[in-house]
């Protein structure tokens, strides 16, 4: 879920006098905010324009652009967006966007020097979505200790176009290309901004946190430490991952041409007839195409998706994980309590729909696979509920687990593990509270708290915070022991997972800011925090279990 920052609330505070960075290839002046106390550098490019021959391509280096200085006062086009798929009820709605969008924008403290840096990736299932997200109020929250930078990349078809004749004549998983471009940026010029490129944490949410692990997993993890130390990843979405040329990639590729205009053209001397068509095709047909496939897609899903490529995805991330074949030093690993309330149909009323929904959802498993996945479930009465619990634990939060669990080498890497349960902890509601500005439940103790999470993990590498921040100003008790204070390392011997909610409150219908109806919640007053340490494996009737036989399936769903 995505929020464009908000104007300036006082715009007496913002001046141009702010430091120009010389990257190079281009000078940048950012704009200072003496309320915040932040210098911002909007619509910085990052990379050439992936269009034309570019299209499909690896991303190159920007031309060099020295006749003016550029004012970084504004955003920068965003991508092609192609939103989730609503199944029989049509698509969320296209957004055109522009396919020069390689750009990022970062957010350094005013007069940073040798700072950690926090990258986000945004989420929207690898289709949707933008670099517009507001850092501000994460890094105020941790007393202006870091530097952060949220980037852009190719999305949907753009992006994530898969099959053999892709990898033939460009590149596979454009988009996840353009955060690695996006990467070795931050590691060349960051310090130009007062950040330390040593000392770099990756983050994301949803798809944005789904990056962050394949880049993790990324070239058979021998990257180490060459362009980031710690990862956050915040309910990692997971979908199905085939290999490049499989039959479904494959499908979607044969649509996309079609929907293009690109399937009957003559042959060209130097390259296959469809590609080269696609390439010189316009952007309106393309972007037209990339969204009508991802809208035939089924309820809740994208089109387009990251793919094993063989070469910068080497394996499947449940498969990697488990090899512990990962890159960085340090992962904190989050999941939300009801994931997958979103992403699935409503209307599941019996066993036998439940039955029918698991079958399509999941068509590549075997009639006996399906019997016993079904029978891990049926611990819940409700059948739209367990299919809820079903699509979370295997798209977003068994991929948590083995997160966490793949940084537990003993002495060489540390990982840790965090459920957000503040009510309705459906899916990207977590991040109101670490970004804000914070939903009504979400009280100014536990905003603080998750904030402070994120600002240790990345300031100290370690994301324990004091007892008196977890249990919070308006604790009886403040200085009382809690177990975040010595956040303990996550194994498959000791599954420690703190679990972040709320107790207390004044029960109020509001609006929540992700939309909707109005709800019944508990808010100010009397909101108290409520961080508890629980065992990960046995939780809500041995999720563990579940998540082991979810990875003993990935072959065959793949993930």
């Amino acid at each position: 879920m995505i929020r464009i920052l908000a104007s300036w609330v006082v715009f007496a505070t913002l001046s141009l006098a702010a430091t120009k960075v010389d990257l190079g290839y281009s000078v940048y002046q950012g704009v200072s905010n003496s309320t915040t106390g932040l210098t911002t550098f909007f619509g910085v490019r990052y990379a050439a324009p992936p269009i034309g021959q570019l299209r499909w391509q690896a991303p190159q280096a920007p031309a060099v652009n020295r006749s003016t200085v550029i004012i970084a006062s504004t955003f920068s086009p965003i991508c092609p967006n192609s939103p989730l798929s609503l199944g029989p009820f049509g698509s969320a709605g296209q957004i055109l966007g522009d396919e020069d969008c390689l750009f990022l924008n970062v957010y350094a403290p005013t007069n940073a020097a040798n700072l950690p840096v926090l990258v986000y990736i945004h989420g929207g299932g690898y289709g949707a979505g933008n670099g517009q997200q507001d850092l501000t109020s994460i890094i105020n929250g941790n007393g202006n200790s870091f530097i952060a930078v949220a980037i852009q990349y190719r999305l949907g078809a753009f992006g994530f176009l898969s099959s053999a004749e892709v990898k033939s004549n460009g590149v596979l998983n454009a988009g996840i290309l353009d955060q690695n471009f996006a990467l070795q940026w931050v590691q060349k010029y960051i310090s130009r901004f007062g950040g330390n490129p040593d000392r770099v944490t990756i983050s994301g949410e949803s798809a944005g946190a789904g990056s962050v692990m394949l880049h993790d997993i990324a070239l058979g993890g021998t990257l180490g430490t060459s362009l980031f130390i710690n990862s956050i990843t915040a309910s990692p979405y997971t979908p199905e991952q085939y290999g490049y040329s499989d039959s479904v990639p494959t499908k979607l590729y044969n649509q996309f041409v079609d929907a293009a205009g690109c399937s009957v053209t003559p042959k060209t001397s130097s390259i296959h007839s469809t590609f080269a068509c696609l390439v010189a095709q316009n952007t309106t047909t393309l972007q037209l195409a990339s969204f009508n496939v991802t809208g035939s897609a089924p309820y809740g899903t994208w089109g387009f998706a990251p793919v094993t490529d063989g070469t910068y995805i080497q394996q499947r991330p449940s498969q990697a994980l488990l090899q512990k074949k990962v890159n960085g030093l340090r992962e904190l690993s989050g999941n939300n309590a009801n994931e997958g309330n979103i992403f699935v149909i409503a209307g599941i009323t019996t066993q036998s729909a439940l039955a029918a929904w698991v079958n399509q959802t999941f068509f590549m498993l075997s009639s006996t696979e399906q019997s016993t996945l079904l029978n891990y479930y049926s611990f819940i009465a409700s059948p739209q509920e367990a299919a809820y619990e079903i699509y979370g634990d295997a798209t977003l939060v068994c991929p948590s687990y083995w997160l966490a669990e793949a940084y537990s080498a003993e002495g060489l890497l540390e990982g840790y593990k965090y459920q957000y349960s503040v009510p309705l902890a459906d899916h990207s509601t977590d991040t109101f509270a670490y970004f804000g500005p914070p939903a009504p439940n979400q009280g100014p103790d536990f905003v603080k708290a998750f904030q402070t999470i994120w600002g240790n993990f990345i300031t100290a590498n370690n994301p324990s915070i004091s007892n008196t921040i977890a249990n919070g100003a308006s604790s009886p008790s403040p200085n009382s022991p809690n177990p975040i204070s010595h956040w303990p390392l996550y194994s498959k011997a000791s599954p420690n997972m703190i679990n972040l909610n709320e107790t207390g409150g004044t029960p109020a219908n509001v609006t929540l800011p992700f939309g909707g109806p109005p709800v019944l919640e508990n808010v100010e007053p009397g909101l108290l925090n409520n961080i508890t340490l629980l065992n990960a494996y046995t939780f809500e009737n041995n999720r563990g279990a579940r998540c082991d036989y979810w990875r003993s399936i990935s072959a065959d769903v793949p993930e």
